[in-house]
């Protein structure tokens, strides 16, 4: 039994034998969103800065004690 392959995944595998350029180019767009490093003590402050939502916002007359 032969495995499935989506005609997307077909038409990108001929794209990329085509222009085998693109890798590069992957590599810098996945760079751009993804390959980044993650600082910790930003975080943690970012966390921590973060108010708390009320226990029921809907309510004009509720007021958390």
């Amino acid at each position: 039994m032969a495995l499935y392959e989506s005609e997307h995944t077909i038409f990108m595998r001929d794209m990329m034998a085509k222009h085998p350029e693109w890798a590069e180019d992957q590599l810098t767009g996945r760079a751009l969103l993804w390959d980044r490093k993650v600082d910790l003590s930003e975080q943690k402050a970012l966390r921590e800065s973060r108010e708390t939502n009320k226990s029921y916002p809907y309510d004009v007359n509720f007021e958390a004690q």
